[in-house]
């Protein structure tokens, strides 16, 4: 028996409250399509009870707020990927979530267990990040519970680690909304759909001034390169620095991003050469493809 108990509540002070009790013992479940799987293949150990968060009203909710794009945790990718707001605001990550799995794992995975689930490769996570996102915290302190906000890398810790206490969960998470001029994008490079595993992703986000050839703000998010969700923030600063984004600022920020990254060889994915030349490849086509919707914004 890989659980004992399997709740469903109604709001998230129900769902807290009974993660706390089980102090340990219990994990939040939305689609179940990372957890679920991992203790089929022993990598998750047997659970008191499983605490099911897709019965709580508006939890998969997706709206803009005050300056916002709001994703409630239980937001599925199909959702996201649909999502006029998502696709307008936030291509990079209406594009992530489109390749995770195949259409049945779209329609029940959610951006919080993707977050949650804490790889580096993640794809809806690597979509968030170029988008600054932050992620809501929601803490149960023995009475009620209390949301925040706080950077959207502030919750990983390493390879399938968060820092999410037994009190704790995903509430949602938000990005600022399109700025004039401002365009995003994201591509990766996998194995077979069969398998659907990311070699290597990469989203990119940039603002351009009114002359539409300088940036004035720019976000790169590369994964897996690194314990922890990247930014290579050496390579923003180096398109940020640039008199005009033309193809010397483009192979400078790509050597950059090659530099600071920290790859290494996986028998499941590919060799650390092989990921070292992937980066080029998919910010010549993630850069290019941002500003152009910059542009054309």
């Amino acid at each position: 028996m890989r659980w004992q108990a399997y709740h469903t509540p109604q709001s998230v002070d129900e769902a807290l409250s009974l993660l706390s009790q089980y102090a340990g013992g219990a994990q939040i479940v939305a689609g179940g399509t990372d957890l679920i799987l991992d203790m089929q293949q022993g990598n998750h150990s047997a659970l008191q009870a499983l605490i099911d968060v897709t019965t709580i009203r508006d939890l998969d909710q997706i709206r803009e707020d005050n300056g916002w794009i709001v994703i409630g945790a239980a937001a599925t990718h199909a959702a996201i990927e649909a999502s006029p707001l998502i696709r307008h605001h936030g291509a990079a990550l209406a594009e992530s979530c489109s390749v995770v799995g195949g259409p049945q794992v779209r329609n029940v995975a959610t951006i919080g267990g993707n977050v949650a689930h804490a790889l580096p490769a993640a794809d809806g996570t690597i979509g968030l990040l170029a988008l600054n996102a932050e992620v809501q915290v929601c803490t149960w302190n023995g009475a009620a519970v209390e949301c925040t906000w706080q950077p959207l890398l502030s919750i990983f810790v390493g390879p399938g680690k968060n820092r999410l206490a037994a009190n704790q969960m995903i509430g949602a998470f938000r990005f600022p909304v399109r700025a004039l001029r401002s365009g995003s994008a994201f591509d990766r490079i996998m194995r077979p759909q069969g398998v659907a595993l990311p070699i290597l992703g990469v989203a990119a986000q940039v603002t351009l001034d009114e002359s539409g050839r300088r940036a004035v703000a720019a976000s790169i998010a590369v994964g897996p390169a690194g314990p922890i969700p990247f930014r290579a923030t050496e390579s923003e600063t180096i398109l940020l620095g640039a008199p005009t984004l033309d193809e010397t600022a483009l192979e400078r920020a790509i050597d950059a991003a090659q530099r600071q990254a920290e790859l290494r060889t996986s028998k499941h994915r590919a060799s650390k050469e092989y990921r070292h030349e992937m980066i080029a490849v998919l910010l010549r086509r993630v850069l290019p493809k941002a500003v152009a919707r910059a542009q054309a914004a």
